[in-house]
């Protein structure tokens, strides 16, 4: 009979799902990633980093400050919108700064993943269907709400603390160290997947077993 740790060494590898909390693209993939991941007994690991970073890097700039491909990107986050018949709206300000839910998630990962993956999906509804610019601490463990079991004061504080800083420094030195360079970023049994558009390409090499 199986042991726990042949299960667990037969089951395969999460996909991992880098992103920035300020990106459309990625509150659109987020809504469907944990469905692809289940269809192939997968799970998914939460990655937040700083697209900011991986910009200096590319020389690559956010989508609302590039003439033409912007506004081409405002009517294709529309129509994404319209396709999975949820509400989109871009937070003032649009790209922001995601240094506290980055911040807070990499705390809450390290005492809880399951409450962190739900902290991170309920911060990117917030940021592109309620529209908030989650810019500092109060705002996002505000929108976070109930999701978080934490008391706010206690969130607030975490997310100055410099370990947790540098947590998601090193995360982010990690994206730019494996070629990660855009949000969302999918990696399966290390194939690389950039953008929300890559879903079904992701889907299909999962189900095929790559080509």
């Amino acid at each position: 009979m199986p042991t726990t740790l042949d299960r667990a060494a037969a089951s395969p590898a999460p996909i991992e799902f880098w992103f920035d909390f300020s990106s459309p693209y990625a509150f659109f993939a987020s809504r469907e990633i944990e469905t692809v991941a289940e269809r192939h007994g997968r799970a998914v690991l939460w990655r937040p980093f700083l697209l900011g970073v991986a910009f200096k890097t590319t020389g690559m700039q956010g989508l609302t400050t590039t003439p033409l491909r912007g506004d081409y990107a405002r009517h294709d986050w529309d129509r994404q919108a319209r396709r999975l018949g949820v509400r989109f709206r871009l937070p003032p300000g649009h790209p922001f700064a995601a240094l506290p839910p980055s911040r807070l998630f990499y705390w809450l990962e390290a005492r809880d993943p399951a409450v962190a993956a739900r902290f991170a999906k309920r911060c990117l509804d917030a940021a592109f269907i309620e529209g908030i610019a989650l810019t500092d601490a109060e705002t996002t463990v505000a929108a976070a709400g109930a999701i978080v079991p934490y008391p706010a004061e206690t969130l607030i504080a975490a997310a100055a603390e410099p370990a947790v800083k540098q947590r998601l420094k090193d995360r982010t030195d990690e994206a730019l160290r494996r070629g990660i360079f855009g949000s969302p970023f999918m990696i399966a049994d290390g194939e690389p997947f950039w953008g929300a558009d890559r879903l079904a390409m992701l889907d299909e090499w999962l189900g095929c077993g790559g080509w």
